[in-house]
């Protein structure tokens, strides 16, 4: 019964939040001096820091929808959970052992001129720990929105989410010593360790697993146990059957490859406009962040303390360099902890002044932010500016995702394309109808992301039948069978794609401009153009009327 408290059930999901961001946040802070450290040139540096993202854009609206759509006895999202998790355990492994300087290293076993190797197996480690963790938050992010489904409680649920993000985040910024391989294993190790503890926590999660994908119009996917054997005599056709059977799966899994890119281009484009406005503002909003927290640690080693990544250990320049490095971790440390303090005090924040005010204002603030670091030298300063960029990261990571559960709990206001179908469906059937027009208002039924609550507003009659037969029709600009969580990995394709770019042409700007500071400039740019964007999203049932 202790696990079944709903304080416990939002414990037990973030703590997993924690334990993807201590993975995700030490990987930003060590991989780049490893990668700049094996001889990796800044240019090639950022686009191997691509990789993931790329992944994750291709993948992660699949994960999505197929998790929308999936039936099991652990429910629609752990599965998916827990096969990411297994790729985080994995490069949390390949990571520390491709970069030993000895024998043992993975290269090692492989070949005798292990420098090559070396490089491919750290890029490897680098580009599964970054796909596998960040697109493992879409599920997770879905399984609060199932679990606190009123708009009040999924805030505070998403507000949590941002703490345990930003609590994992203090302790995998912790400024880095100078680490030796050996003292790196043992830093993997221990994140492994952590981790998998707080995988283990989500095992005592109650997802709710019946009727989650049978109002789903489309494919179902399935995960349950098999049938009991059938007689003797029935064997020998079963297993002619199971031939056929397995046939058809072999072609309908070539199918499906066959149409992965006309899947993709559907799940892309036939997007509400509601999730289409918030999902370019989350974009400009994100790639400015994100092009401040990839490379800041960069940023103060190269140009505050003037040191160089491949000069030789020991020397001042490359002394200097880990100086600045670890002085860069701290302010990525003070952000986190900036962070927590907003996302305590963040549900409070938007009943005094809305959620249009709190996003607002996080979005201006940032590029304010980012123009003081590239103005100023003082090592203070910058460290304080990057400090107070956590009300933006804070903000980025609740309101949006409360908006997009406060979307689909309200869908025939929000995405009111359903509502023109079902109401079309329903006033049909409703003549055929003998119930009376009280008892049809009452009448409960899921929710096509796995809510459950009144489907119709009040003022509509509808019957069972009705009610199902709208889930099966669907308008035209809404792809079928849509779910939550294919809008949230909507979402987390702004995410995404925000380091996409940034980690593609961040070194070439670098080297064109031969200046770090082009590092802030650019986030302090795409913050103005993120300025434009959100005050074209949608925060109330008054901006569906303008």
């Amino acid at each position: 019964m202790i696990f079944h408290n709903r304080k416990t059930q939002l414990l037990l999901v973030n703590s997993l939040t924690f334990g993807l961001e201590v993975c995700l946040a030490a990987g930003i802070t060590y991989v780049p001096p490893l990668l700049l450290e094996v001889g990796v040139e800044e240019k090639f540096m950022t686009m191997v820091l691509g990789i993931g993202p790329v992944l994750g854009l291709v993948f992660v609206p699949l994960i999505g929808s197929a998790s929308d759509h999936w039936q099991s006895s652990y429910g629609r999202r752990r599965p998916f959970i827990w096969m990411l998790c297994l790729g985080v355990l994995l490069s949390l492994f390949v990571i520390p052992h491709a970069n030993i300087p000895h024998a043992s290293s993975l290269a090692g076993l492989f070949a005798l001129n292990t420098r090559p190797l070396e490089i491919a197996f750290l890029i490897l480690g680098i580009g599964l720990l970054d796909f596998c963790g960040q697109v493992c938050f879409t599920p997770l992010e879905a399984l609060l929105s199932d679990l606190f489904q009123e708009p009040d409680n999924c805030r505070q649920a998403f507000s949590m989410y941002a703490f345990m993000i930003s609590l994992g985040g203090c302790i995998g910024y912790i400024p880095p010593p100078n680490l030796s391989g050996g003292q790196e294993t043992c830093l993997f190790s221990l994140l492994a360790v952590i981790f998998l503890g707080c995988v283990l926590a989500t095992l005592f999660v109650t997802e709710e697993a019946a009727a989650q994908a049978d109002v789903l119009d489309g494919p179902v996917l399935r995960d349950a146990p098999p049938k009991p054997s059938p007689p003797a005599c029935c064997s020998c056709q079963l297993s002619r059957s199971s031939c056929l059977l397995q046939t058809r799966h072999v072609a309908q899994a070539l199918r499906n490859l066959c149409t992965l890119v006309p899947r993709l281009h559907s799940l892309y484009c036939r997007i509400p406009k509601v999730i289409r406005r918030l999902f370019v503002a989350e974009l400009c909003s994100w790639m400015a962040l994100m092009t401040f927290m990839l490379f800041y640690t960069d940023f103060v080693g190269e140009g505050l303390y003037h040191g160089v990544p491949r000069a030789k250990p020991g020397t001042d320049a490359r002394r200097h360099y880990d100086e600045g490095v670890r002085m860069g971790s701290l302010g990525l440390f003070l952000q986190c902890i900036t962070s927590i303090f907003f996302s305590t005090i963040m549900d409070r924040m938007v009943k005094q002044f809305g959620t249009r005010g709190v996003y607002l204002a996080s979005v201006v603030f940032f590029p304010m932010a980012a123009f003081v670091m590239c103005l100023s030298h003082s090592v203070i300063v910058v460290t304080i500016s990057a400090a107070l960029t956590g009300f933006t990261f804070s903000a980025l990571q609740i309101l949006p995702y409360t908006l997009a559960s406060l979307y689909h709990h309200e869908k025939q206001v929000f995405l009111h394309k359903y509502k023109s179908k079902e109401e079309e469906v329903a006033a049909r059937l409703d003549k055929k109808s003998a119930f009376s027009k009280g008892l049809l208002s009452s009448q409960k039924l899921p929710y096509q992301n796995g809510h459950t609550g009144s489907l119709f507003s009040s003022s509509s009659s509808s019957s069972p039948a009705a009610a199902g037969s709208a889930l099966c029709v669907q308008p035209d600009s809404v792809a079928p069978g849509r779910g939550i969580c294919l809008d949230l990995a909507i979402l987390d394709s702004a995410f995404l794609l925000s380091q996409v770019v940034p980690s593609l042409f961040m070194g070439s700007i670098v080297q064109f401009t031969q200046s770090v500071t082009a590092y802030m400039v650019s986030a302090a740019g795409f913050g103005l153009v993120a300025i434009y964007f959100a005050t074209k999203v949608v925060f109330d049932k008054s901006d569906m009327v303008k």
